[in-house]
């Protein structure tokens, strides 16, 4: 039988995390608890020390206990997570606390495959989770009150996460899209037009996962194509390199693009909004920025328009990225325009800045048999372009 797993530090939450197991266990679960405390002191009432949980360290238990609480946290989460990995019967793990307990146990569920369910109640779930969950699938739920003890309303939560986890552990897909390969797609609101479009004429064939391109979301494409879990991808929506040169907050990092040069797998790529870079509220856009371009496309999102410097280094970016791929390339070019704001009578159509970024990209991409470059005179949400997107697909994949 597969089991829960609840992990937690029993030297300060031991009440929470065993009501947390009895209510698994009144769902029909079978249940581990397992100590992550890091004191070096034996708590009662877990089924795994703390003390074993710790031998799974590469340094051996005595590297965690050192005494220090930051190094002690971080090498104990370490050790969990190749103690989870290890575990043949874990069919999904739940912990609860604040931000200590959260930095212990997430790195061994951002570690578990996705699908695995994984549940994580933190008093800092209402703030900024990115750095906990990563690219995984981690459900994060937001206590209300602390963890600390059991009232009216922790009873409740705790038992509503309890129950989401059972649920998980129960719950299986319908059938259907499993027997397809699959293969990745990024997507932005901008560029939703031409990933629909894109899909539509591939979903017949392959099952295709479509990518928020929000930074999280570019990270969990990449993390799955360089799993080998891709067939191959079409990276239409390459937004987040703008944030990453110009300073928004949905860069997926300076490492983007670089799986696709220690795997080989079928590339078809575009310029997706990469006339935008992404911030918050209005009044969170830094104020030696409020002078530029700037779009309200909600109350929450603002939009600032990249200029021709900033698409310049962007299309460097891409054109070095692009050259050290390993598998066979194709990079297409929507020549009157990235995004939907990026045509004649919207906010962001700025021919120039387009042009700066498709020169740089032109300048410094090495054209070889494998990987080649494509200027379409088409906006990126058109038709045409689309189909020039899947018929270059197909042809790095069914006839390589």
């Amino acid at each position: 039988m597969k089991r829960a797993y609840v992990a937690g530090t029993f030297d300060t939450k031991a009440r929470e995390l065993a009501y947390i197991g009895d209510c698994l266990k009144a769902e029909g679960l079978a249940v581990t608890l397992v100590d992550l405390s890091t004191s070096g002191e034996s708590m009662a009432g877990a089924d795994i020390s703390a003390q074993t949980v710790a031998t799974f360290h590469p340094l051996a238990a005595s590297a965690v206990f050192t005494g220090e609480r930051g190094s002690a946290v971080a090498r104990m989460a370490e050790a969990f997570a190749i103690f989870l990995k290890s575990r043949d019967d874990l069919g999904g793990v739940i912990s609860a606390g604040g931000s200590g307990a959260t930095a212990l146990a997430t790195p061994a569920m951002r570690a578990l495959p996705v699908g695995v369910p994984k549940v994580m109640v933190s008093t800092i779930a209402s703030g900024d989770v990115r750095p906990h969950v990563g690219s995984s699938d981690i459900a994060m739920i937001y206590p209300v009150t602390d963890i600390s003890g059991l009232n009216r309303i922790s009873r409740r939560v705790l038992a509503n996460a309890a129950g989401a986890l059972a649920g998980m552990m129960r719950a299986e897909p319908p059938a259907g899209g499993q027997e397809k390969p699959a293969i990745g797609l990024t997507m932005f609101g901008v560029t939703t037009q031409c990933v629909q479009m894109a899909t539509k004429l591939l979903d017949e064939q392959y099952d295709c996962l479509v990518f928020h391109a929000t930074g999280s979301g570019g990270q969990s494409f990449e993390a799955l194509a360089g799993s080998g879990f891709f067939s191959g991808v079409l990276d239409i929506t390459t937004t987040e390199i703008a944030d990453e040169i110009a300073g928004g907050v949905l860069s997926a990092g300076p490492h983007r693009l670089d799986v696709f040069a220690e795997h080989a797998v079928p590339y078809v790529g575009s310029a997706g909004a990469l006339d935008m870079a992404n911030f918050w509220g209005m009044d969170t856009v830094p104020a030696p920025l409020r002078q530029r371009q700037l779009h309200v496309h909600n109350a929450n999102v603002t939009l600032m328009r990249t200029t021709p410097e900033e698409n310049a280094r962007i299309g460097r970016f891409i054109a070095q990225k692009l050259n050290r791929m390993k598998g066979q390339v194709r990079f297409l070019l929507p020549m009157k325009g990235v995004s939907a704001l990026d045509q004649e009578g919207k906010p962001f159509f700025d021919p120039a800045a387009d042009a700066a970024l498709f020169a740089a990209i032109e300048n410094d991409f090495q054209t070889s048999q494998s990987h080649q470059l494509r200027k379409l005179p088409f906006h990126i949400n058109d038709a045409q372009f689309a189909e020039a997107l899947v018929t270059a697909f197909r042809e790095i994949t069914e006839n390589p």
